[in-house]
C-alpha cells in the first residue's frame, strides 16, 4: 500500500510540474502539436495524441542526439527514399523515445511484479528496432515493387526503341499503365526531364530506386540519349530480366507449401483436440454410471 502511495505521489507530481514548465516556456499544446502532424501527413488521417506527444518528446530530444555525417548522409538518403519527411535526428530520436516510454515501465514493475521485468526489456528493444529500420524496410518494399515490374517495363521500351528515339514520350506513355511505386517513380523523373538535363534525371532515378536491375535500365536509356543502338542491349537485358523473373516466381512457389503445411498442421491438432474432448467426456461419463 505504501509503495502504490509513493507511486501516485511520484506520477501526479511529475505530471504537475510537466504543466507548470509548458505554460511557462509557452509549448505547443497537445492539441496544436497533432493539428501540425495531421496537416504535415500525406494521408488524411487525424494524428493522435500518443503520435503528438512522442513527436514533441522526440524534437526535443533529436536537438542533443549526437550524429556522425556518414550515418546522416545516409539517413537522408534512406528517409528521401521512403518519402518520410523527417530529419535524420528527429527519426532517430522517435524510435528511442517509442523505447524509452516502454523500457519505462521496467520501473513500476520492479515494485510490484519483478518478474514481468524481462518482458519490458525485450518489448523496448524490439521496438527500438522495429523503429529504426522502418525506412529501410519501406525503401526494400518499393524497390521490390519496382523490380517486379522491371520486366515489362523494359520489353515495353525494347518495342518502342524499333519505331522512336524520344525516351520522354516513352516514359510518359508507359507510367500510364504503371504500378503505383513505379508510376510515381516516372512522374518524378518525366517532370525533371522536362525542366532540366535527361541523363541528370535517369541518374537521380537511379539514386532514388538504388537497385541494380534499375541501374542497367537507367545505363541503357542514358546510352539511347547519347546515340547508342539500344535495342539490342535492351533485347539481352529483356532476356536476363525475364529469367530473374522466372527465379523469383519459382521461389515464391516453393515458399508457399510450407505456410500451407503450418495451417495444415493446426487443423488436425484441432481435429485431435475435438476427438480427445469427445473420447474424454465418453469416459467421464462411463466411469460416473459405474459409481
Amino acid at each position: 500500500m505504501q509503495n502504490l502511495i509513493l507511486m501516485s505521489f511520484a506520477v501526479f507530481f511529475a505530471a504537475g510540474s510537466y504543466l507548470i514548465l509548458a505554460g511557462v516556456c509557452r509549448i505547443p499544446t497537445y492539441r496544436t502539436s497533432r493539428a501540425i502532424l495531421t496537416v504535415g501527413r500525406r494521408q488524411k488521417k487525424q494524428a493522435r495524441s500518443p503520435d503528438a506527444v512522442i513527436m514533441e518528446l522526440a524534437g526535443k530530444l533529436s536537438t542533443v542526439l549526437p550524429m556522425d555525417d556518414y550515418k546522416r548522409r545516409k539517413l537522408t538518403v534512406i528517409l528521401r527514399s521512403a518519402e518520410i519527411s523527417m530529419a535524420p535526428e528527429l527519426y532517430m530520436a522517435q524510435a528511442y523515445v517509442k523505447a524509452g516510454l516502454v523500457l519505462s515501465g521496467m520501473i513500476p514493475c520492479l515494485l510490484i511484479m519483478p518478474l514481468l521485468f524481462p518482458v519490458f526489456l525485450i518489448l523496448g528493444v524490439g521496438i527500438f528496432f522495429s523503429e529504426s529500420g522502418r525506412a529501410e524496410k519501406l525503401v526494400k518494399k518499393r524497390r521490390e515493387e519496382i523490380e517486379f515490374e522491371l520486366p515489362r517495363f523494359v520489353a515495353t521500351i525494347t518495342q518502342e526503341l524499333m519505331a522512336s528515339r524520344d525516351i520522354l514520350s516513352m516514359l510518359e506513355t508507359y507510367q500510364k499503365n504503371a504500378g503505383p511505386a513505379l508510376k510515381n517513380e516516372l512522374a518524378i523523373t518525366t517532370a525533371d526531364m522536362r525542366t532540366g538535363n535527361y541523363e541528370a534525371a535517369l541518374v537521380r532515378l537511379e539514386g532514388r530506386v538504388s537497385g541494380a536491375m534499375m541501374s542497367d535500365v537507367v545505363r541503357g536509356l542514358i546510352g539511347c540519349i547519347r546515340g547508342d543502338d539500344g535495342v539490342t542491349f535492351f533485347r539481352m537485358l529483356s532476356h536476363d530480366m525475364k529469367q530473374l523473373e522466372v527465379q523469383r516466381l519459382k521461389k515464391l512457389a516453393l515458399e508457399r507449401p510450407p505456410k500451407i503445411r503450418r495451417y495444415s498442421f493446426l487443423i488436425l491438432a484441432c481435429m485431435l483436440m475435438i476427438y480427445m474432448g469427445v473420447m474424454g467426456y465418453q469416459i467421464l461419463g462411463t466411469m460416473s454410471g459405474m459409481f
